[in-house]
């Protein structure tokens, strides 16, 4: 019998104007096993991301044509795209743009200068749960009017379908796998993000607040733990 053939890599979108940096950071991911395409300006990032359904973007803010936010927006605003991954990539340094990205459905950010190793990293991390996001899991987990398909990678609200991100759908399932019990920032970081407990926890903060709008009405089962974290409410769960 012939051995199953491997998956082809993962393809990764990089979009920056500046070709110095789409070269360090394209090298870096081939070498770690990825194939990568490059984009220069904002709608032709659009246009191959459409084309190519990359897994992930590593996504610049400031770029010709559009700027990186309104690439974000286009992209999740699109059957085709919404689910592509995306890492910003960026030389702001404020608060408020990291913050405007991850409320965009960014899943994550770094910042200029930055370390080719750590972005490669990161790039795995997201890759990775987004992958444990889409394993079966054999069940449905009932919340009150939330059911969360662990099989379908589908979330639902008194019947109605609700899109999330990857990143969105992992925090939930997060806390409806623990539900009852508060999820102190750090170990969502962690968990979720896979990431260093001494980066920013408001990347956690923006990512619970666009799930409660996504959620409407089952938006209320998160709670929030003053100053430690979050926690879904334990309403009698059923298995489907």
């Amino acid at each position: 019998m012939n051995p199953r053939p491997a998956p082809p890599p993962e393809r990764v979108l990089v979009v920056d104007d500046e070709p110095d940096i789409v070269a360090l950071v394209a090298y870096h991911l081939v070498k770690a096993g990825y194939r990568v395409s490059t984009a220069s300006t904002g709608p032709d990032a659009v246009t191959q991301a459409r084309q190519e359904r990359p897994a992930l973007v590593v996504l610049d803010l400031m770029l010709p044509g559009m700027s990186g936010f309104e690439v974000l927006e286009q992209l999740r605003a699109e059957q085709s795209t919404r689910d592509v991954a995306v890492l910003m990539l960026t030389a702001r340094k404020d608060e408020p743009d990291r913050i405007k990205g991850l409320s965009l459905g960014a899943d994550d950010y770094i910042t200029k200068p930055f370390s080719p190793q750590e972005l490669v990293l990161r790039v795995g991390a997201i890759l990775r749960r987004i992958q444990q996001g889409q394993q079966p899991a054999g069940d449905v987990l009932r919340i009150g009017p939330l059911a969360i398909d662990r099989a379908a990678h589908r979330v639902t609200v008194d019947g109605r379908d609700i899109d999330l991100t990857p990143t969105e759908f992992r925090l939930l399932l997060t806390l409806a796998e623990r539900r009852g019990r508060v999820q102190a920032r750090t170990h969502l970081l962690e968990t979720v993000w896979e990431a260093a407990p001494d980066i920013q926890t408001r990347t956690v903060d923006m990512h619970v607040q666009r799930l409660r709008t996504k959620l409407e009405s089952a938006g209320e089962l998160i709670e929030t733990g003053r100053g430690f974290g979050y926690r879904l409410k334990a309403a009698q769960p059923r298995s489907a």
